[in-house]
């Protein structure tokens, strides 16, 4: 399997001055768009609704931090890094909640402990963060412990209020919750409204592509989640299947599925989007010819398309004997 180009609209939100001193670095050890993407900011609505800092609906009502989440469950379990997000002292830990995602069988009772796993760091000034849903046994560091930008906390579970492999990480100063994509508050639909306290360049992705691949079947939604669904094809396959796996799509938006064959188009599919999904799956494809697929090299192309501009596009390729 080769993996291809991957695009999409994204808005650039490097930090500049004027946020004061205190700056935050990555605080999970991935690659955001590859390894990992946000899937939820902190809801900037004051009243019953939801709405990101750009106005849009990555958010729910009331979420109170930054949720950088992982592709897969396979991920999950390879391990992935909690990072310190700026210079400070451990003020509490908590590392005593099975990692069960939130109804699932043997789930804990939360009782408050929604955040499940994790700890708070004091940075001065009156700014701390918050770091949930971490795995049990990983945390490495105690209360009153100094730690640094970058140093490792620990890992990413599935601890506590939560239906994803993710890190949630919130933003205070002087107990309130601060947006660290627009700290000064102000209301408004503008991508770059306020000094991010982002000290690298965080994107903001209005939705895309998590993975794709080629099925010889439509996988299960299980599966995907799971990182166990089939990413390419091998022999003679009795279909040929193109799915797509994506975060942050609404309601109207289109999803073009394309496949290439050695010879030409084999598969074209224009598939709508009939309600707003923080996840979902699509998947389209043919059934294999009766003389048997042509020996060769076949390229798959995702496209999520909103108000007809391309929001991702994600490619991949299989060869078959």
């Amino acid at each position: 399997m080769r993996l291809g180009h991957s695009a999409g609209l994204i808005y650039s939100l490097a930090s500049v001055a004027g946020a004061g001193e205190f700056r935050l670095e990555m605080p999970l050890d991935c690659t955001l768009g590859d390894t990992c993407f946000i899937q939820q900011f902190t809801d900037r609505d004051p009243g019953p609704g939801a709405a990101d800092f750009t106005c849009g609906p990555l958010v729910y009502d009331g979420h109170k931090g930054t949720d950088f989440a992982l592709p897969s469950l396979a991920a999950l379990e390879e391990g992935v890094d909690v990072l310190a997000a700026a210079p400070g002292i451990v003020r509490g830990v908590r590392d005593a909640l099975a990692d069960i995602m939130l109804g699932q069988p043997g789930a804990p009772d939360l009782d408050g402990r929604d955040c499940g796993n994790g700890l708070v760091i004091d940075h001065g000034d009156g700014w701390e963060t918050q770091y949930c849903h971490m795995r049990l046994g990983s945390l490495v560091v105690a209360t009153g412990e100094q730690v640094e930008a970058g140093t490792v906390l620990g890992q990413v579970g599935l601890s506590g209020r939560t239906e994803f492999p993710h890190l949630h990480i919130s933003v205070r100063k002087d107990g309130a919750v601060i947006d660290p994509f627009a700290p000064d508050g102000t209301e408004s639909c503008q991508i770059a409204s306020g000094d991010a306290l982002w000290a690298g360049d965080i994107a903001y992705t209005p939705g895309g592509w998590i993975s794709i691949g080629f099925s010889p079947a439509v996988p299960s939604f299980d599966a995907i989640t799971a990182g166990t669904a089939e990413e390419t094809l091998d022999g003679d396959p009795a279909a040929m299947v193109l799915w797509g796996y994506g975060f942050g799509t609404q309601r109207g938006d289109t999803v073009l599925i394309e496949i290439d064959g050695p010879s030409g188009p084999v598969h074209q599919a224009r598939v709508p989007l009939e309600r707003t999904q923080a996840q979902m799956f699509r998947a389209g494809g043919k059934r294999r010819p009766e003389a048997g697929w042509e020996a060769g090299t076949y390229e798959g192309r995702i496209t999520l398309l909103r108000d007809r501009h391309v929001i991702s596009v994600r490619e991949v390729s299989t060869t078959l004997p």
